[in-house]
């Protein structure tokens, strides 16, 4: 038996889900609830045991089956990875114990869930460790096609339509990106990030900026950045809202952190501060353009999805603000952009937790009929306030602390427009939250009833929320482990 300290979770971390995925299709539609959380605690362990790990000996990388590349896979982890590693665990841990009293109260969609759901995360851990540009590319489309089944899961005409919606994007992005990866191996005979880093720095083909200009598009259409947003909300408005939960809080962020990877690392001797700025105003375009639309939502569940397409917006100030600047507002920028992708999962997946809950407690997904939950279901009504809170970047929230970062980025760089968007972004988020919240407290009208939510879904929503304001109090660790 290995030793603590020649344990490797690197593997495991794909394993594991992929195991209990299996074991849940076998034992049959609706089963698997159990030894889904089960494993995922396992997941989590271990994700906490890789971080110690990098914290204490910093990047390292795993050949699988003891065949390195190129003729074998390589595995790689540093800072980056394994935060993005325990975001998943700590995000689909909570979401799965939600899943199981949220199907006990509405069966439908729900009897695939659990290994759709073992697959997605096996793909997500899969694509974070991936060392290579073409394994990058089969998760992608794994990661891809398991969220496509869960948005579809309910079988009715608007599940199926957004989910063919959903194919149709995720399939034309992992296109784009297929392009890009055949364009580098074209010009320089390797798919391997280590191998590719050096080749690209010595010889910036024009090959390599065409590749740039793909992968940026693909995954900007993958990450459904504004104008590329039209599969998003009925995607994650329309599913069963453990599955808005996982698509929100964790797959959007898979496509941000490979263009993350490949633009800081691979990437950085093409990008440019034209392109960086464009990323920039796509971005701001999202953050009012989501939030806006949120505003005018009557569907609880569509209000939050164009809330998920407006703080995407955040995540893509990052590039301006990290290109062609000095080094302490880049670091400043890489951090914040970060911390809002930690933050934005934990939050969003609260804040669809509470939205289900209260559906489930009204019976439909109406805001202006959300009037007695205030009394018959506070905890859930709070949940959904206090992911609000992170939302809108009030301290002492996650959320707060990327944003703080990402202003300080834009004053230290002089890019004081940034600043602007941010703010408004802020009260514009605000308006769409307060707007949910004060329709709760009216009385419900004559012969409404507020039904009971199971206990298991207020109490794993309100934990994402609380970590979500955790993360803002201790931040100092995540961001240690992302320096290394």
């Amino acid at each position: 038996m290995p030793t603590p300290e020649a344990f490797d979770p690197l593997p495991w971390l794909i394993l594991l889900p992929l195991a209990w995925a299996t074991a849940a299709f076998a034992l049959g539609p609706g089963r698997g609830a159990r030894l889904a959380i089960a494993g995922l605690a396992a997941q989590l362990a271990l994700a906490l045991i890789l971080a110690g790990q990098v914290l204490a000996g910093g990047a390292r990388a795993h050949a699988v089956g003891g065949w390195g590349a190129p003729l074998g896979i390589d595995l790689m982890v540093d800072g980056l990875a394994a935060l993005m590693l325990l975001m998943t665990a700590v995000v689909a841990l909570p979401i799965a114990i939600y899943a199981r009293g949220y199907f006990r109260a509405r069966p439908k969609g729900g009897e695939w869930f659990w290994p759709l759901a073992g697959f997605l995360v096996a793909a997500l851990d899969a694509l974070f460790l991936a060392a290579d540009l073409f394994n990058l590319y089969v998760t992608l489309e794994l990661l891809g096609l398991a969220a496509v089944g869960l948005t579809a899961a309910a079988g009715d005409r608007a599940a199926v339509a957004a989910g063919l919606r959903y194919l149709l994007a995720t399939l034309l992005g992992s296109g784009a990106y297929l392009l890009g990866v055949a364009l580098l191996y074209g010009a320089h005979g390797s798919v391997s990030l280590t191998v590719l880093a050096p080749a690209v720095a010595a010889d910036p083909a024009p090959a390599a900026a065409l590749a740039l200009a793909l992968v940026v598009a693909g995954m900007a259409l993958k990450t459904a950045l504004f104008p590329f947003h039209f599969w998003l909300p009925p995607a994650h408005g329309g599913a069963a809202s453990p599955v808005s939960a996982l698509l929100s809080a964790l797959v959007i962020k898979a496509s941000f952190y490979l263009l993350l990877r490949l633009w800081l690392d691979l990437f950085a001797p093409l990008v440019s501060v034209s392109a960086a700025q464009l990323l920039g105003l796509l971005g701001a375009g999202a953050i009012l353009w989501g939030s806006a639309l949120a505003l005018v939502q009557t569907r609880l569940k569509m209000l939050v999805a164009y809330s998920t397409v407006a703080q995407i917006g955040y995540l893509f100030l990052l590039f301006p603000l990290a290109t062609g600047v000095s080094a302490t507002a880049a670091e400043a920028a890489v951090q914040g952009g970060v911390m809002q992708a930690l933050s934005h999962a934990l939050a969003k997946a609260a804040m669809f937790a509470a939205a289900g809950g209260m559906i489930v407690a009204v019976g439909r997904d109406d805001i202006a009929r959300l009037g007695g939950i205030a009394g018959r279901v506070p905890l859930t009504l709070f949940t959904f306030g206090l992911a609000g809170v992170t939302l809108m970047g009030l301290p002492p929230s996650g959320g707060f602390s990327a944003k703080w970062l990402l202003l300080m980025a834009a004053l230290e760089s002089g890019q004081w427009w940034w600043v602007v968007v941010m703010v408004v972004g802020g009260l514009l988020a605000a308006a769409y939250v307060f707007k949910v919240l004060r329709q709760a407290f009216p009385p419900a009208e004559p012969g409404d009833l507020v039904h009971r939510v199971p206990r298991a879904m207020e109490w794993s929503g309100f934990a994402l929320a609380v970590g979500g304001i955790l993360l803002g109090l201790f931040g100092a660790g995540p961001l240690a482990l992302l320096a290394v």
